[in-house]
């Protein structure tokens, strides 16, 4: 099953709709350079309401949980998808609404007229360079979409609308892709920590493997004894990782098995 899951992630990421530049802005269409309040004062709200505002949009905020704000043309929830309906609820009517959750349908801002905004880009406590980076945008209506997009566009991000059907599998592929990369290498760390290596030593290779990856494609980029066929290193190295590092055997033989799997795949041409 995970070697399944692993090998077809890819199509998870529908990006069926890249647009690069703004909707036209026909009569009814969102508010160039809107007023946006931003309610949630966690990493990634902080982050957006200072990369809008860099942009020339009036923010107000980031404001805490709870908050009504007034005077503003859209109002963005960026807070956890547990509380974005309550959130949502003590919002006036008469504007859009959106929250930045990846996973989450649009029903859950209703009544409002409703739009998303998810950035595919990790945010930490020191904040997040978004452009250049994907993404997932949806409205409920032209104009909360057309809004969603130029919001999109302003942080330099790169909005490809997902529908509701494929929200949960296009975050499940960013979690993939970011969140259970950060997992395997904390396992890396901690074998290697075993003969001494600090992750200083591991740095450059994980940079280059992603690199490559993302130049060559998954099956191009892939290297070491499993795509070389050496099972008895494959062998030796599981030997070590069950003496020193137990805890990680079924982690090591999954990703093994799946490796396999790749390998094993046609070159593309």
């Amino acid at each position: 099953m995970l070697t399944k899951f692993l090998l077809s992630s890819d199509r998870y990421l529908n990006l069926r709709e890249l647009e690069r530049d703004p909707p036209p802005h026909a009569p009814g269409s969102a508010p160039s350079r809107a007023s946006v309040a931003i309610i949630g004062r966690g990493r990634l709200g902080t982050a957006l309401a200072s990369t809008l505002a860099d942009a020339g949009y009036r923010v107000d905020g980031p404001l805490g949980r709870g908050a009504d704000p007034s005077a503003v043309d859209a109002v963005l929830l960026c807070v956890p998808d547990s509380e974005i309906a309550a959130a949502a609820a003590v919002v006036s009517p008469g504007r859009p609404v959106g929250h930045c959750s990846g996973a989450t349908a649009l029903a859950v801002l209703a009544p409002h007229e409703a739009f998303s905004l998810h950035p595919l880009m990790t945010v930490t406590e020191h904040g997040a360079e978004f452009r250049g980076a994907g993404a997932a945008v949806d409205g409920s209506t032209p104009t909360a979409l057309g809004l969603a997009q130029q919001l999109a566009l302003a942080l330099g991000l790169r909005p490809v609308r997902i529908a509701d059907p494929d929200r949960a599998a296009y975050h499940a592929a960013a979690s993939i892709a970011s969140n259970f990369l950060v997992t395997l290498e904390a396992a890396a760390e901690r074998l290697a920590t075993t003969v001494g290596v600090e992750r200083a030593l591991l740095v450059p290779l994980v940079r280059a493997t992603v690199e490559n990856w993302a130049k060559l494609g998954p099956r191009r980029a892939l290297t070491g004894p499993v795509a070389r066929g050496d099972e008895a290193t494959v062998k030796a190295q599981r030997i070590a990782v069950a003496e020193r590092t137990p805890e990680l055997i079924e982690l090591f033989d999954a990703l093994v098995e799946s490796t396999r799997a790749l390998a094993m795949e046609p070159q593309p041409a």
